[in-house]
């Protein structure tokens, strides 16, 4: 019996990741988003990237970009509002790997995730067609109408006294027109869920409907923020469980996933041996509209709450090391707390290394933050629970599979 399993990243998550914050704009003002600081004035002008690309590929040779394989990574706000920079630098790119012979060249990927608004326009599309073998895009949706329109909402012109007389208006209409079009072009292309506290009543009808969408793989996600109510984990646990049984009775786990559920997950880690670092930061490379670069988007300003910006960096000085060397010297104890250290229910425990940041009592990015740690167990007591019971079904067919073949097998006596 086949079980869908979520795909794995592009070069198995082993490729470098460029990202480019080509704005700080965007059509909606997301309740959850992490991006405080959104505005229309950052957009990146052309020659802060192409500077930005001379500067990578001129140091082809430096151990910082060694991998075999690149993600070029376009983040906002929402990318798809400066689709015209956004083509010339990758015509950009592809021209430069051609020209200098890269170990880039034909091993590159561009990559978006984008609120889907203006999937459809000409400008996009055209886009698409052109760069169609070297792109991954994914659309987010959130699920149900309802669910979708409780945190992604658009923007509203704020008067004298910093509040909206216009009342909150949802994108969910604006983006499921376009999810048929991207299917039809990405037919495997996975969306990204965020739950945040408000909306955990409504996640298992949410992926219930993205799989009815056509949507085949549900990435999904809790908020790192501290933003829990104290039974949320309860809550959580409970339409999770809600959730194994619909997949399981209704026969999804066969044809779609949900990154909620994982065998992997959920077991006490060695010290010694599981010791990785959770986030990619230091590994990552950012760049924002002035030139700055980053360990990752998530400590460039406009990220953060309570502290200032990290910069490793700007595109004519290059990466200072030394800026850089604590995010190389990061692991799973380093910055964890005795506890999650000896949980036993430790895997499968994500961090976000910029939250962590943000969050500490000091200017450090060893301290981590366990905000997650409630909706964390629930996850794996559903977990364990969805797998024995998927188990159970599966022997038992198993069996009932191997009585009719048995039947077919005895051959009547002849007197």
């Amino acid at each position: 019996m086949r079980i869908k399993e979520n795909q794995d990243s592009w070069q198995s998550g082993m490729a470098k990741n460029i990202t480019f914050i080509v704005t700080k704009d965007c059509q909606l003002a997301c309740k959850y988003c992490y991006l405080v600081g959104k505005n229309v004035k950052e957009r990146m002008p052309w020659e802060v990237a192409k500077t930005f690309i001379d500067y990578v590929l001129d140091h082809e040779n430096d151990p910082e970009f060694a991998e075999e394989s690149v993600v070029w990574d376009f983040i906002g706000g929402e990318p798809f509002l400066e689709i015209e920079l956004i083509d010339k630098i990758c015509d950009y790119i592809k021209v430069e790997l051609y020209r200098r012979n890269h170990h880039w060249f034909n091993s590159y990927r561009f990559s978006f995730s984008t609120n889907g608004i203006n999937y459809h326009e000409k400008a996009v599309q055209d886009f698409i067609k052109k760069n169609r073998e070297h792109l991954s895009i994914g659309i987010t949706i959130d699920g149900t109408e309802k669910k979708h329109d409780l945190n992604r909402v658009y923007k509203q012109p704020l008067g004298a006294d910093g509040t909206s007389a216009n009342p909150e208006k949802g994108s969910y209409q604006d983006v499921v027109k376009n999810i048929p079009l991207w299917l039809e072009q990405f037919p495997s292309g996975g969306t990204k869920v965020t739950i945040s506290s408000a909306d955990i009543p409504y996640i298992t009808e949410s992926v219930l409907h993205l799989y009815g969408l056509g949507i085949h793989e549900v990435n999904i996600n809790v908020v790192f923020e501290d933003v829990w109510q104290e039974g949320d984990d309860l809550k959580f646990e409970e339409q999770l469980m809600q959730l194994a049984d619909a997949i399981i009775d209704g026969g999804y786990y066969q044809d779609y996933a949900c990154s909620f559920f994982s065998e992997h997950i959920g077991k006490p880690m060695d010290p010694e041996r599981d010791n990785q670092n959770w986030c990619g930061a230091g590994k990552m490379l950012s760049v924002d509209a002035a030139g700055n670069l980053y360990p990752c988007t998530r400590f460039a300003q406009y990220s953060l709450r309570d502290k200032e910006a990290w910069i490793i960096g700007n595109i004519k000085d290059g990466i200072d090391k030394n800026k850089l060397r604590p995010f190389l010297t990061l692991d799973r104890t380093t910055q964890s707390p005795q506890k999650c250290i000896e949980c036993e229910v430790a895997s499968g425990c994500a961090w976000c290394q910029g939250e962590n940041y943000d969050a500490a009592q000091t200017h450090t990015v060893f301290e981590r933050a366990t905000a997650i740690c409630l909706m964390h167990k629930a996850r794996v007591r559903a977990n364990n629970y969805y797998w024995n019971k998927l188990y159970r079904k599966l022997e038992l067919e198993d069996l009932r599979e191997q009585y009719e073949a048995n039947k077919r097998e005895v051959k009547p006596e002849i007197c």
